[in-house]
């Protein structure tokens, strides 16, 4: 059985900085593509960010980048997410999905972690 289980989020202010953390069991991160996404009340599921089996292609959304980055620990089985210089409008539950390939489309993730929230104060 697949299992995705983020951590890291939490309360801060404009500017600061966190480090989300999506643990995968059943499955090793090293064969999949994976992608963070977040969500917003009454918006849809956002991409953010989808990086490939291997590591070597990285696909941001084009407002995230510059300012956050994933990373994968393959010993750990474990995707991160550094986020920097927090914006109040990243506010959103977090979440991490593995998938078949790479896309901006939820529909193309097969598993999904419970999200993590993540809350930036002006």
């Amino acid at each position: 059985q697949v299992q995705l289980v983020e951590s890291g989020g939490g309360l801060v202010q404009a500017g600061a900085s966190l480090t989300l953390s999506c643990v995968v069991s059943g499955r090793s991160v090293s064969t999949d593509p994976m992608a963070w996404f977040r969500q917003s009340p009454r918006k849809d599921r956002e991409f953010v960010v989808a990086i490939t089996r291997d590591g070597g292609n990285i696909y941001y959304k084009d407002s995230m980048r510059g300012r956050f980055t994933v990373s994968r620990d393959n010993a750990k089985n474990t995707v991160n997410l550094q986020m920097n210089r927090l914006k109040p409008e990243d506010t959103a539950i977090y979440y991490c999905a593995l998938g078949q390939s790479i896309a901006e489309d939820p529909g193309e993730y097969n598993y999904w972690g419970q999200g993590t929230q993540v809350t930036v104060s002006s």
